[in-house]
């Protein structure tokens, strides 16, 4: 396969997408809001419209490829390649008008990412990335930060749906990155916080309970930036194993360490 070629192509895709999100947030009604089991975990029509695009589109770009999909709007999995697709990052920013949301869709090899593609519309950045290619916004290259230690840091984070008895873990970690670093910030949007690390805006980003849409194109931008990505253990099985902690090249361990001193259980 042509990475180069299809992530190009994967671009345009998106970002019609991003403009119909962009469309959608001017007019959206409350009311249309559903809700997905938790009261915090909402989806709209405009989640599931954003999706459909992607999906009949992105279908005769690579049309061997399976779907991953947050809103299940396909059932056409393979074994091999999928693209991973959240139409909609941010969702609960979208619904009360914060603009803070994106596109995020990556095409992956078993749990390799091979392309991926985040789309902020309310800003025009384009993050994209494809394996050994590096990682660029809106065509330009970009990098990790430089910085050297956490403490000369800006960290991320999200807060899971559920904390399902983990909040006393949660906020001791939460508290010890505010202590060791220049701060923590909360955007609510997964893939932006990852495309923010990648381009050096923050140094990490750590967040537990997500799902493969939610990072499959962030951690490519990521690691095609210079930085590392891992599970809480260390290891390699963040992608469908729900934890992750992506930071610049000399941010990464010491962020690690921190969430291992203080996450009693670290398998989900």
């Amino acid at each position: 396969m042509n990475l180069s070629q299809i992530c190009q192509d994967a671009i345009a895709i998106v970002k019609e997408t991003g403009a119909f999100l962009k469309r959608e947030v001017e007019a959206f009604d409350k009311s249309n809001i559903e809700y997905k089991g938790a009261a915090n975990n909402l989806v709209s029509y405009v989640d599931k419209e954003a999706e459909k695009q992607l999906v009949a589109k992105l279908s005769l770009l690579v049309p061997e490829a399976g779907f991953i999909t947050e809103e299940g709007t396909i059932d056409k999995h393979s074994d091999t390649l999928n693209w991973i697709i959240d139409p909609l990052d941010g969702t609960t920013n979208f619904i009360h008008g914060l603009r803070i949301f994106c596109v995020s869709v990556a095409l992956v090899k078993g749990k390799e990412p091979l392309v991926g593609i985040v789309y902020e519309p309310n800003l025009d950045e384009c993050f994209s990335a494809w394996q050994g290619g590096g990682a660029f916004c809106n065509g330009q290259p970009i990098k990790t930060s430089n910085a050297e230690s956490l403490q000369d840091s800006l960290i991320s984070t999200g807060f899971p749906y559920s904390l399902a008895g983990k909040i006393t873990d949660h906020l001791t970690i939460l508290q010890e990155f505010v202590l060791q670093s220049h701060g923590i910030r909360r955007l609510g949007a997964a893939a932006v916080d990852l495309a923010y690390v990648a381009c050096g805006r923050v140094e990490g980003f750590y967040e537990y309970n997500l799902k493969a849409w939610d990072m499959a194109a962030g951690v490519l931008l990521v690691t095609e930036a210079g930085g590392k990505v891992s599970d809480f253990n260390g290891g390699d099985t963040y992608l469908f194993g729900g934890q992750l902690v992506a930071g610049a090249a000399n941010v990464h361990e010491p962020m690690r360490n921190l969430i291992a001193s203080y996450w009693k259980n670290v398998e989900l």
